[in-house]
């Protein structure tokens, strides 16, 4: 009997193992082929020096004064004009708001849609008491070992600078592009881009325009970031989350600390944030996630090809795993984060009033309702009250990644970073591009940009910098994405 049973288990695991590996097997790479090109000779220096010279402009946005830095915003500009003499004689030019911009290219085929490229001239401030940890002043724009250092120098400039260089380059080498094409560069994108992405994208709708694509900053090329790959993952944001922030308040009696009641307010505001800390939004590999993992996969070794490859039998295992991690947590649930604070004033008096800010950042299929909903089921206490806050977005709407547009980039990236496995993915942050969903159905994220797990901390942080190298392939990136599109005409 017990060697029936032992036979019947060995058939079960041989049978398991067939399946684990015919479906490893089957799930074949969905890389696109490409031939590698030549490299584009560009003035490598010369185009650092430009990046460096923007950043030295302090382009700051600071939260409730969008104009605050509009002078400096004036001096970039003429720099911009200075450096690039070519897009500002041959190319029309528009402020949009107090210091936004949007250029027109022509195109040669009026039927043809037209593109928008897009990138933001604001910075974040630097986080006060820490400009003596920077290895190079953040606004001084200094080039050295083989780095551009700089507030900006990632985010954005480096973007908006290598799409000027692009087109400066094809001007001058007497390209005319098929469709007309736009530059949008908003100048209060850091604190909501009411003033200046969204205020282009007004524009534009105002004149029916229908674009062929947008694409904005967003993911990046990561090395060495996702375990079981060796490759470099360039990952397009195709969709990005929304922003929903609930402010709970309480209101209770004033009172001394020495006659407490049996409930205080802090406390029951405790217990309601500890209650949406534990009591999360579920994690799913779904949607967007599902179809990164989905053409990630068969470019994986290991265990992790196999485990990514059979999502039917280890999907709870590989969330478990996932979840334990920032980011991929991100990617999977709408994710909640308890901001800010404000109660009392004096250690011995009870305070008559809490406030407290829950930031919540919403996958697609999430909705600004149903956080609400979901906060109120979780806090259960009718005494706080609930308040969604102005700035609140919904997520954006899922860009398809069977179209022309999403094949054009891909093929794009193959074409100008060697080895590079291109995958679509769940933009976390919030961009401009959100305000263009009724002018395009292809809306990406994605900057061009390599990054390693040393290098994130340097986003909106310390020691921000670009290396010259790598500008000279998101210049490369840009102007080969332009020629792609009158090479899929040709076609």
């Amino acid at each position: 009997m017990l060697k029936r049973i032992f036979l019947f288990v060995m058939i079960l695991l041989l049978i398991l193992v067939a399946v684990l590996g015919f479906n490893t097997l089957r799930h074949t790479s969905k890389q696109i082929a490409v031939t590698p090109l030549a490299v584009l000779n560009l003035d490598q220096a010369g185009a650092a020096q430009r990046l460096a010279t923007a950043l030295r402009f302090q382009t700051i946005s600071h939260q409730g004064q969008p104009d605050a830095a509009i002078a400096e915003f004036k001096k970039m500009h003429a720099h911009m004009q200075q450096a690039f003499p070519l897009i500002h004689s041959k190319i029309k030019r528009e402020t949009v708001g107090a210091a936004s911009l949007l250029y027109t290219w022509e195109g040669s085929d009026p039927k043809a849609k037209p593109l928008l490229l897009m990138a933001h001239q604001d910075v974040v401030p630097v986080a006060a008491a820490t400009e003596q940890n920077w290895q190079q002043p953040p606004f001084d724009g200094v080039i050295k070992d083989g780095y551009i250092w700089g507030r900006g120098s990632w985010d954005d400039k480096g973007n908006l600078f290598a799409i000027l260089e692009a087109v400066e380059t094809l001007l001058a080498s007497g390209f005319q592009p098929r469709q007309t094409i736009y530059l949008g560069f908003g100048h209060d994108e850091e604190v909501g881009g009411l003033q200046g992405g969204q205020a282009i994208a007004a524009l534009l709708q105002s004149r029916a325009i229908q674009l062929d694509y947008v694409l904005d900053e967003g993911l990046l090329i990561t090395e060495g970031i996702l375990k079981g790959l060796d490759q470099s993952a360039a990952l397009i944001g195709v969709a990005e989350k929304g922003y929903a922030t609930l402010e709970l308040s309480l209101d209770a009696t004033p009172g001394h600390s020495s006659m407490p009641p049996q409930k205080t307010a802090i406390g029951m505001m405790s217990l309601a944030l500890a209650r949406l800390e534990e009591q999360q939004f579920p994690a799913q590999i779904q949607g967007v996630a599902l179809d990164m993992f989905e053409t990630i996969a068969p470019e994986m070794t290991g265990v992790n090809r196999v485990l990514l490859s059979n999502l039917w039998l280890f999907r709870p295992l590989v969330q478990r795993e996932l979840v334990k991690g920032g980011s991929t947590n991100a990617m999977l649930r709408t994710t909640t984060a308890l901001t800010v604070v404000h109660a009392g004033n004096k250690d011995n008096v009870l305070p008559g009033h809490i406030q407290a800010s829950v930031n919540f950042r919403t996958l697609p299929g999430d909705t600004q309702a149903t956080v609400l909903q979901h906060v109120k089921q979780v806090v259960g206490n009718e005494a706080i009250s609930l308040k969604t806050v102005p700035g609140n977005s919904e997520p954006s709407r899922v860009s398809p990644i069977n179209s022309a547009a999403y094949r054009r980039l891909n093929t794009t990236i193959r074409e100008v970073f060697a080895n590079t496995i291109v995958a679509p993915g769940l933009m976390l942050g919030a961009t401009d591009s959100r305000y263009f969903d009724g002018l395009s159905e292809n809306i990406f994220k994605f900057s061009p940009v390599r990054a390693s797990a040393d290098d994130l901390p340097r986003f909106h942080g310390t020691n921000e910098r670009i290396s010259v190298k790598n500008y000279a392939e998101m210049i490369r990136f840009y102007h080969q994405l332009l020629m792609n599109g009158n090479r899929v005409a040709a076609h």
